[in-house]
């Protein structure tokens, strides 16, 4: 099978004015959110002091965490991920949490239970812990981040977590995972997919193992 490269354009550095040296971006892989759910997510914005709100376009569900890593790295992280074989499945988002009890850094969205989920996941992060990707001290939960807090008050974040607590969204089609990049900024994003791989069901009628065949997918 020929090696995916994943374009140096989308990895290049960039300086970073706080140390004085060039960052990697950072590398997760995650699920997109549609247009129908992020607009129900939008609807969670405001009424929080001290939160950032996520931009819609950038809202996502992170499957696993990579950081930052060499090109050669995240080729090899690329020709593993596309040999997953996992089917689509479909999702919902319910509910509404933050992390951080005694003080909260951040509030998201829930994620209904699926098995499919889990399986694909748990693939994925063990993918990561054969090349070399150290393990994700956090157990798995999935969420959409909805806003980042800054010395937000315990009381307030409880008030609009009570207020919101009946959220829920009509569930949606996963028909693909990505490999996202990302780099320091306020609030988060922007993020930029660089790989894209189709589930089950998904797949194109002529399926190549080029490294531009994930880029015909994803755009």
């Amino acid at each position: 099978m020929p090696s995916r490269h994943i374009d140096d354009s989308l990895l290049i550095e960039s300086f970073d004015s706080r140390t004085g040296g060039f960052a990697m971006p950072r590398l997760f892989t995650a699920l997109e959110i549609p247009r129908d759910a992020a607009l129900s997510l939008s609807l969670l914005r405001g009424g929080l002091p001290g939160a950032r709100w996520i931009d819609v376009e950038n809202y996502h569900i992170t499957l696993r965490f990579i950081g930052d890593v060499e090109g050669h790295v995240a080729d090899d992280i690329a020709d593993a991920l596309d040999r997953i074989r996992r089917p689509s499945f479909t999702l919902a988002l319910a509910g509404v949490g933050a992390f951080g009890q005694k003080k909260p850094h951040s509030v998201w969205a829930g994620v209904t239970a699926s098995p499919d989920l889990g399986a694909l996941q748990a693939e994925i992060d063990r993918i990561c812990q054969r090349l070399g990707i150290g393990a994700d001290p956090r157990k798995f939960t999935p969420h959409v981040t909805l806003a980042r807090l800054r010395n937000a008050h315990p009381a307030d974040v409880a008030r609009y977590l009570s207020a919101r607590g009946n959220f829920a969204a009509a569930p949606f089609k996963v028909g693909r995972f990505v490999l996202m990049s990302s780099r320091d900024s306020v609030g988060g994003g922007p993020y930029i997919v660089e790989e894209a791989w189709p589930l089950a069901g998904n797949y194109p009628t002529s399926r190549s193992d080029n490294a531009s065949d994930a880029s015909r997918i994803m755009r």
